[in-house]
């Protein structure tokens, strides 16, 4: 009690309790099941605060957790019975260096912040493809998005981090000052401490961009497969981008294929970019050019707040039909009323990232996409839980398997987008 009466008064930003009204907001994530009754949720003013609220958790033994846009599914941006450091209402501030083409974002901003941001100028930054993930957890982890073809890795875009470290030290972290602090956190997570701003690249970029879905009966699989592998294989232009995706809609018995499309130019040199695509004759083409800032909100409807969630990844380098194939189908067969699934593959061209050897920062780079079973459902109970976990499992693992035919190795995980 003496620690916290202390760290009280020299706390300068806000606290939130169990007892407090704004408690219920103050532990709320993205994912209903990511949610944990926090002792403590501390809102920061600063870096000195962070310096603080980290003081205190380690005098007091409570564990540690940090959120910026409390995007994980896993509860990393939660604890339970401990200390939550939330960046997301003071630290949040986007400011654009337009003769530098930098861009100064505070440790809990959200990417839809720094796109709008950054557009004003007719710049933009490597950000994802959802605009309400925070800042911290994508760059953080590596980060790959629609610029990435462009632009490489989040991470090849940071400049310099201030950086809270365990010990409350508050260090600039970049190339000259503390280089290894600088290599730790690109891809490290928040291991090395709290990340309190990110200094960001920008790069010019047209006002408008060619994106939106394009939806296709089940039945075109092994087409769609087909022409995916040869389109992949010739290797991606870096203005060009795609994801897949296998689902049966709620309340529809049909399954179904969405594809996301992405060109960064005009609609006409999109849709001849993704011809062969239209020519397998889509049901619906819901593609058309839109501001930039809006590229990143084109999953939003589906991937709103307030609904549990789980994502579980693994790589693949080569397309392998039968995996994919029994992937879907077993995805199929685990929606029900309650849960509803979807096997994602994501296509980039990765040439600019792999430019930067391995061994540059701590993010190991590979040539292979993610592919991502993410699982929806309702109500928060073990059993939901244990549902989706299953689903899961057996998804990315069906992936995983074909993936050994080309690796040799098993490759399961999810590299950071």
């Amino acid at each position: 009690m003496v620690h916290f009466e202390s760290f009280l008064k020299s706390f300068r930003g806000d606290i939130s309790t169990p007892s407090d009204a704004d408690y219920a907001e103050a532990t709320s994530r993205w994912a209903l099941n990511a949610q944990r009754n926090a002792k403590i949720v501390a809102f920061p003013m600063d870096a000195q605060d962070v310096a603080l609220a980290t003081d205190y958790a380690k005098k007091s033994g409570l564990p540690l957790a940090i959120r910026g846009g409390g995007h994980s599914t896993s509860g990393a941006s939660s604890s339970e019975n401990g200390l939550v450091i939330d960046l997301s209402r003071y630290l949040k501030e986007v400011t654009v260096d337009v003769d530098n083409k930098l861009a100064y974002v505070g440790g809990g901003a959200l990417w839809g912040q720094v796109d709008k941001a950054a557009i004003e100028y007719g710049l933009a930054t490597v950000g994802g493809t959802v605009n309400h993930t925070g800042v911290g957890g994508l760059t953080l982890g590596g980060g790959v998005g629609w610029l990435s073809g462009m632009h490489g890795l989040v991470i090849d875009n940071l400049v310099e981090a201030t950086v809270v470290t365990a010990d409350g030290s508050i260090l600039t972290a970049s190339e000259v000052e503390n280089p290894d602090l600088f290599f730790g956190i690109r891809g490290g997570g928040c291991n090395f401490g709290v990340v309190t701003r990110f200094v960001l690249k920008l790069h010019p970029q047209r006002r408008t961009v060619w994106t939106g879905e394009i939806i296709f009966p089940a039945t075109i699989l092994d087409q769609l497969i087909s022409l995916t592998d040869r389109w992949w294989s010739c290797g991606l232009c870096e203005k060009e981008g795609m994801l897949q995706m296998f689902t049966r809609p709620p309340q529809n018995p049909n399954p179904c294929i969405v594809l996301i499309l992405f060109y960064n130019g005009t609609e006409p040199e999109g849709r001849e970019n993704f011809k062969d695509f239209f020519d397998l004759k889509p049901f619906m083409d819901l593609t058309r050019e839109v501001p930039y800032e809006m590229l990143n909100s084109i999953q939003n409807e589906h991937l709103g707040h307030g609904q549990c969630r789980l994502i579980k990844g693994v790589f693949q380098i080569k397309l392998h039909a039968e995996s994919i194939r029994q992937a879907m189908e077993r995805m199929i067969a685990h929606c029900n009323d309650e849960h509803n699934s979807v096997l994602l593959l994501e296509f980039f061209s990765l040439a600019k990232a792999q430019s930067v050897p391995n061994g540059d920062c701590a993010f190991v780079r590979g040539p292979g996409g993610n592919v991502m079973s993410v699982t929806t459902w309702k109500n928060d109970t073990a059993e939901n839980l244990a549902y989706a976990r299953t689903t899961a499992r057996e998804v990315t693992g069906l992936i995983a398997t074909g993936q050994e035919e080309f690796l040799g190795v098993s490759n399961e995980g999810y590299g950071n987008y």
